[in-house]
């Protein structure tokens, strides 16, 4: 198998963190400048305590995306380099993307916990599944 399709989920986990922060920053900036702040006076902590829910979800998301999907990363890379990519662990890596990015959507737009979390289980078992499959494949 060509070892490099592994990079295929993990460019698309990198581009939804890409389209997260844009959009972040878009909601943020709009709220900033329609609210009349001085973003010069604004702190961290002020700016967290006045944001609404459409301004701070997709802060949190992005937050989110900068934990387990890291371990993702490192994994992906760690196949690579050992050559152990197979249709297994890409199909597993192409889930662990795709139900990120429907955590991502829920949790920007109407942030429906309950299935947020489902989303969220889904996609780390995906991911510790990998993680456990290559730590076996270890010993």
């Amino acid at each position: 198998m060509d070892q490099t399709v592994i990079f295929q989920p993990f460019v698309a986990t990198m581009i939804l963190t890409l389209a997260v922060w844009l959009y972040m920053y878009t909601r943020r900036l709009r709220f900033i400048f329609s609210s009349g702040l001085d973003p010069k006076q604004m702190t961290p902590l002020e700016l967290a305590r006045l944001s609404p829910p459409q301004v701070s979800n997709p802060s949190d998301n992005l937050k989110n995306l900068f934990e387990l999907p890291t371990i993702f990363y490192a994994l992906a890379l760690y196949l690579f380099a050992t050559g152990q990519v197979d249709g297994v662990y890409v199909s597993a890596g192409w889930g662990f993307f795709l139900f990120r990015a429907m955590h991502s959507i829920v949790h920007c737009t109407f942030n429906f916990i309950p299935l947020r979390f489902v989303l969220y289980i889904v996609s780390a078992v995906a991911l510790w599944f990998m993680v456990l499959r290559a730590a076996i494949a270890a010993i």
